[in-house]
C-alpha cells in the first residue's frame, strides 16, 4: 500500500522504517528488505527517495511513482512512501518503532537522525546486508558502455 505524507501518523509505533532511493533496484536491495522483515516484529514501511534526491547522485533510471510501485511489490514490505521532503521529517513525522539501516552506517548516520530517534524512542536496526550498491553498479555500467562504444568505433 503506498502511503502519503500526511497517512503516515496512523503508523506510528507500529511499522519499521527501511529507505533509500532503489534505481537501480537490485538483489542487495532485496536482501536488506528480507533481513529487515526477519530483525523486527512489525510490518515494514519503506520510503523511498523522490527524483529530486537521486538527481543529486545521478538521473533517475525509473521516476518515483515507479520505483514505489515496484518497491511495493515486494512481499516483505508491507507500506511504501515516496519521500518528498527529507529523512528527517519524514521519522519526525511518522516516528516508527524501528528505523532500519545497512551496517555501512553504523557510525555515519546523520547525528540528527540520530537524536530524533533518541528522542521518540525509535530504535536504530543495523543489519550486516550490503551486498552492493546502485551507485556501483550505475558505475560498472557506464563504463561498459564506453567500452562498448569505443569497441564499435574502431
Amino acid at each position: 500500500m503506498i502511503l502519503t505524507f500526511d497517512e503516515l501518523p496512523e503508523y506510528r509505533g507500529r511499522v519499521a522504517m527501511v529507505d533509500g532511493a532503489f534505481d537501480p533496484l537490485h538483489a542487495g536491495h532485496i536482501e536488506y528488505f528480507r533481513a529487515a522483515a526477519a530483525a523486527v516484529d512489525v510490518p515494514l514501511l519503506c520510503n523511498v527517495a523522490s527524483d529530486r534526491y537521486v538527481l543529486s547522485k545521478h538521473p533517475p533510471l525509473l521516476p518515483e511513482e515507479q520505483r514505489a510501485v515496484i518497491v511495493d511489490a515486494i512481499r516483505f514490505i508491507a507500506y511504501t512512501h515516496v519521500n518528498r521532503h527529507d529523512t528527517e521529517t519524514v521519522l519526525r513525522h511518522l516516528r516508527p518503532k524501528y528505523y532500519v539501516k545497512g551496517r555501512d552506517w553504523d557510525g555515519r548516520l546523520p547525528a540528527e537522525q540520530v537524536s530524533i530517534c533518541r528522542e521518540h524512542g525509535i530504535g536504530i536496526v543495523f543489519l550486516d546486508t550490503v551486498l552492493d550498491s546502485s551507485s556501483r553498479i550505475l558505475e560498472r555500467y557506464t563504463q561498459n558502455a564506453g567500452a562498448v562504444r569505443d569497441r564499435v568505433r574502431s
